[in-house]
Formats: C-alpha cells, structure tokens, sequence
C-alpha cells in the first residue's frame, strides 16, 4: 500500500510495433498519478525546493508551461497543501486548463509561446513574491529522470542492451536525465533527440510555430546536455498525429502528440540500427497482447534475443488531452 499519491509515480515500458530486425519500447508517462512524464520533475522541484529552504507552507507556487509540467504540479501542490499560479500560452488545449483547475491551480493565460508565459512568471514572482520553481534551468528537473526512469528503464529492459534512446525535447530533462543513467550502463548508446520540423532550433533553425504540445519551445533549454545528444531527428505535426492515430487504433495506445512524433523518430533509428546489425528478422519477436488474465498464472513471454536492437522512447502523456484539437476524428 503506497501512504499517498505521490508515491505512485513510475511507467511500465511496454513493447510496439517495430520496423522488422528491431524492438522499440515506450514508457507509457501516461500512468503517472497526474498522466504525464513531467510528474517526475514536478515533485523534485518542489521536494528540493522544500529541502533548500526556499519553499514554505505559507508561500504560493508560479510556474510557465504549456500544460503537463503545471498538471504535475497541481497534483503535487493538492497533495503538499500548497497554493499554485500557472502561466500558459493560450493556444493550449482546453483540457490542460480543466485539469489543472480540477486541482485547485489558479490559471493566467497569455497570448504567444512558451516564452511569453516565462516573462509573465518572472514577474508575477517579482511583483507577488511568489516561488518559481523554474523548469527549464532547475537541475532537479533532469536528476528526476536519473533517478526515475532512466533507472526504471534498466530494470524492465532486464539485461538487455539498450542501443539508442529517441525522446521528444521540451525543457531537456527527460533526454538528459534518461540518457546520463543510461550511458552509464550502456557506453554505446546512442542518444536522439526529437523537435518540431517548424521549430527546430538545435538542428539549426529559427524559432517557429509552437504547434506541438510540450514539445520544441523555440529555444535551447538549459536543462538540454546537448553534449549527450548523438544526433537529432525532426517530424512534421501532421504526420505525428497521423501516427497517434494508427497506435490508438491498430495498438490500443492513446498518446498526444509528442509521443507520436517520438515514435516516428525511434522508427527510423530502429530501422538504421537494424541495417547495421544484420539480424535476421524473424528471430526479433513482435508485441504480443496473448495475456491470459484469468490463467492460473499470467503468461511470460519470451524474452527478446540479444541480437536484436532495442530502442526505448517515451510516450510522454494520454491522448485524452488532445480530443478537442480535433486529432482522432
């Protein structure tokens, strides 16, 4: 029996359909008490906050996001008995907003990007002496990941060689956090990063539209190692939603849109890994759903052959926080 909420937190890794030769596998971030990756950071930001002294019971939480992070917070300040002020862009679905009330979280929207709500954080904090916890640059953010899923990850891979992490990049956190606890197991993993194709800075271009949910802010984050980063992989909206489509009616997995465009990317890295290794593709086993539920004792699958390259990514939040954005129609 977990003593409160917050101590539910944690994924299981669940295996996709994979180009053949290749084993991808998600963490599916949507089982999360608060249903997405970024309840990982939110409660350390605010357990270190709490630890440094800089947060009290009487003082009031601000933080800018585009949704996820402030619905992990609004779980975690309910849970703490503390007060929370998020800023996000107004172009953010309606659903974010509806959950981050449903906590208790007072919500100022404002026109514009990510970067907007960052200049109305900071002076909300000045005028009102509110607490920013400050994602972006907050080092608690990415040592959640380390601590959490990367090492999550390499107890349900159970021995298996992780060849490549593919995670979508919003403030660098998961990436970094993830990558750090695994190339410390794996020293040849390779580590990609995923962006918007209309807002790619870190492969060169200039800030654009910020259509992508809690993905590419139009800028380099801070909290990014960018020295971990092997390469970076781009995906155009379109053809990401096109794939939260196919998962949630070929695979039974309901994702936004970040987690599709994740998976397109561990696509093709899946796909280049499995030139290099050569590996005939019947020896790597698909997905399999045979669980037998009411069998005395639930069915094992096989265990997947060493020969066959995994690739992990994240599938960072439900699909159910997309539904007014018209996505699955």
């Amino acid at each position: 029996m977990k003593r409160g909420i917050l101590g539910t937190i944690g994924s299981p890794l669940v295996q996709v359909q994979s180009p053949p030769g290749s084993v991808i596998a998600a963490k599916i971030e949507s089982k999360n008490p608060g249903g997405s990756a970024k309840d990982r950071p939110a409660l350390a930001m605010v357990e270190a906050a709490e630890a440094a002294g800089e947060l009290t019971p009487d003082d009031r939480i601000v933080e800018p996001t585009s949704g996820n992070t402030g619905i992990g917070l609004a779980v975690a300040a309910a849970a703490k008995g503390y007060d929370l002020t998020v800023v996000m862009p107004a172009s953010k679905s309606p659903e974010r907003r509806q959950l981050m009330a449903a906590y208790g979280a007072d919500l100022e929207l404002v026109e514009g990007t990510i970067s907007d709500a960052k200049e109305r954080a900071d002076e909300l904090e000045a005028e009102a002496g509110m607490v920013q916890l400050r994602q972006f640059e907050n080092p608690a953010n990415p040592e959640s990941h380390y601590r959490t899923t990367g090492e999550e990850i390499l107890r349900q891979v159970e021995g298996h060689r992780v060849d490549a992490l593919v995670a979508g990049i919003g403030t660098g956190g998961t990436v970094s956090g993830i990558g750090r606890r695994l190339r410390e197991e794996h020293p040849d993993v390779s580590i990609v990063g995923v962006e918007p194709e209309a807002n790619a800075v870190l492969s060169g271009g200039d800030p654009g539209d910020d259509d992508f949910q809690g993905m590419g802010p139009g800028f380099v984050s801070p909290n990014l190692d960018r020295d971990l980063l092997d390469d970076v992989e781009t995906v155009g909206i379109e053809a990401a939603e096109a794939e939260c489509r196919r998962l949630a009616r070929e695979e039974g997995i309901l994702v936004g849109q970040s987690s599709g465009g994740s998976l397109l990317a561990a696509k093709r890295v899946a796909e280049r890994l499995a030139e290099e290794h050569d590996v005939d593709p019947d020896r790597c086993p698909g997905p399999t759903n045979d669980v037998g539920i009411l069998a005395d004792e639930p069915r094992s699958p096989d265990p997947i052959p060493e020969a066959c390259p995994l690739v992990v990514t994240v599938f960072w939040d439900s699909g159910e926080r997309y539904m007014s954005t018209g996505m699955f129609e």
